[in-house]
């Protein structure tokens, strides 16, 4: 979901919402073989709100499940938050892949509680790359790096 600047409280209330450019088209391609979910850091908004929101821009039919900090308790980065939705998916870490566009929060909490990562990095143009991390500039990619990834 695209941010706006002077928006605040819970998304579904805002005037106007995008989603990402390539977020539809990407999670309609990644959803047949993949179990999509949205973890947040949203403190304003519970999963019903955060769900209504992403019907807004027709993304809640490709997300298996909703997880945010409110429900939670534990903010990304905490290994908290993180093993909460494993536990709820009854996966384990090295099974699944966090993608997230910030690089502390998403990107090192993840891979901290043994997940691999995706950092989605729309800002410098950096593709730091190693064990577990890929980066990508555009959604778009995300089916390709997934695809190359040994599940």
């Amino acid at each position: 979901m695209v941010d706006f600047p002077g928006c605040r409280g819970p998304m579904i209330g805002w005037p106007k919402l995008a989603a990402l450019p390539g977020a539809a088209e990407t999670l309609a391609a990644l959803h047949p073989a993949w179990t999509l979910a949205l973890a947040t850091n949203a403190a304003d908004s519970d999963e019903a709100q955060i769900r209504a929101a992403l019907r807004r821009v027709d993304l809640d039919r490709w997300l298996d499940r909703v997880y945010c900090y409110r429900r939670i308790g534990h903010p990304k980065p905490s290994a908290a938050f993180f093993e909460s939705v494993l536990r709820d998916l009854g996966l384990v870490a090295p099974r699944v892949v966090m993608v997230g566009d910030d690089y502390d929060k998403d990107v090192q909490g993840a891979r901290q509680a043994g997940l691999r990562a995706v950092w989605l990095n729309r800002r410098t143009g950096d593709r730091p790359e190693g064990e577990g991390l890929r980066t990508i500039l555009d959604l778009g990619e995300l089916p390709g790096v997934l695809e190359n990834w040994e599940r």
